[in-house]
């Protein structure tokens, strides 16, 4: 496991992620829908059964039924003395389920997970998730803040600085690029596109959370070689191509960004970030080879933050697509929800007045471009509630893309994000060559 990735699962959570594939342990569980979504008061369930082939231990499973991955509405307990047993729920409000099982005792944990795991298995569902909204309400203000940003953007010249590499493909173009941004500081990030003149649709693509670390060439080759002009870009202030021991030895203060600046919306970390993303979609237009039609917006966790925020500041921005993006809903946990990345600390006054400012449910009522939005139901970095809360408020043509049986993207197995994988490529796909998927 690379650095950053052991960073997301260390930082992000107080201690490892306990969940395992259901598929992989002694139980199955199906649930009373294969799609995961009921109505509001129905019946919510899974049946479970020893799964074939294997021994489930015996005793007593205990799990507990929580809305939106914090408040607990439900215990219980199940044996599989007659082969088979339920869990049956409801909710009589719109909102997330997320069930824990356990197995009878740590002894017996199920087959397949780790120590620290000690057998949990995360099951969910969906109960009118269409109908869920942001727990807070959006600043008065957010719009005129937003346009007060862009004009000091506005102020500062682009600069850009492009410096020629390899590619490594036939017949596409690579560059490392440096620009401006507001306060001396500088976006980097790597671009690629097909040799000729154009013009290209236009592609950027946002990064997730971690302390920094380098992009990988093939991000932007690849894309590249399917006919985009592609701008993949560095979140942070440091140069996106260095050996991974130039990133291991800078501040930690800067491996620890989310903190940075909580309570001060003038000078939150992430102002400087959805700005010099705002920076390369200024860049990326205003270039001659763009196509003038197409500019597409992706990104996974922080990634898809990122997106949301760039989509509700970027007019040109035609397609969203994203895969369980992060910050949404920041005053959940104030109403009974579970926290996510970038976890604000609520306690304090100066942070609950700057967090809605930076939370992608606030640019979402701004975005009219085409949206593809993929939520992971057992998602405990980055909760559902939140994603489903964002994507309702989209005011363009919008496809929800449920994982029911999904954790985070770096923690899902191949067989729960394929179906992300599999649609988003239909998606670019279809959006490379100008038409609408």
């Amino acid at each position: 496991m690379s650095a950053a990735r052991r960073w997301l699962v260390s930082a992000l959570v107080a201690s490892a992620l306990a969940w395992t594939s259901a598929q992989a342990q002694q139980l199955a569980f199906t649930p009373f829908h294969a799609s995961g979504i009921y109505a509001v008061g129905e019946r919510v369930g899974w049946t479970v059964a020893t799964a074939p082939g294997q021994s489930a231990p015996p005793g007593a499973y205990h799990y507990v039924v929580k809305r939106d991955g914090q408040t607990i509405v439900g215990k219980g307990t199940f044996t599989l003395a007659s082969d088979s047993a339920r869990i049956v729920t409801s909710l009589h409000q719109p909102g997330m389920i997320l069930v824990e099982v356990r197995p009878p005792t740590p002894d017996s944990a199920f087959r397949g997970a780790s120590k620290s795991e000690v057998g949990r298995v995360l099951l969910g569902a969906a109960v009118a998730p269409t109908r869920i909204r942001p727990a807070g309400a959006r600043p008065r203000d957010f719009d005129a803040f937003w346009a007060s940003q862009i004009r000091r953007l506005d102020s500062v010249p682009v600069d850009p600085v492009l410096t020629p590499g390899e590619s490594g493909k036939p017949d596409v173009e690579y560059y490392t690029i440096r620009m401006n941004n507001v306060d001396g500081a500088h976006v980097y990030g790597q671009l690629a596109k097909p040799a000729g003149p154009g013009p290209f649709p236009a592609l950027l693509i946002y990064q997730y959370a971690s302390p920094p670390y380098p992009l990988q060439k093939a991000w932007v080759t690849d894309r590249a070689a399917e006919g985009w002009l592609v701008l993949n870009v560095e979140p942070h202030d440091v140069p996106s191509d260095m050996p991974q021991a130039f990133y291991d030895a800078l501040p930690t203060v800067i491996k620890h960004y989310n903190t940075i600046n909580q309570g001060n919306r003038d000078d939150n970390y992430f102002l400087g970030m959805y700005l010099g993303d705002y920076r390369a979609s200024e860049y990326l237009t205003g270039r001659s080879d763009w196509d003038g039609k197409t500019l597409a917006v992706t990104g996974i966790s922080m990634g898809g933050q990122q997106s949301f925020a760039v989509a509700g500041l970027q007019p040109r921005v035609t397609a969203l697509v994203v895969y369980v993006p992060a910050g949404s809903d920041v005053f959940g946990p104030l109403h009974g929800r579970a926290q996510g990345y970038p976890f604000w600390d609520l306690k304090r006054p100066e942070v609950r007045r700057t967090a809605p400012y930076f939370d992608p449910s606030n640019f979402a009522p701004r975005i009219g471009a085409r949206a593809l939005v993929a939520m992971g139901f057992i998602d405990e970095l980055c909760p559902p509630t939140g994603a489903w809360a964002t994507f309702n408020l989209l005011r363009g043509p919008k496809e929800a893309l449920p994982l029911v049986d999904s954790p985070h993207n770096h923690l899902a197995r191949r067989g729960q994000a394929a179906p992300w994988w599999r649609r988003s490529a239909e998606w670019l796909n279809t959006l490379v060559r100008g038409t609408a998927p």
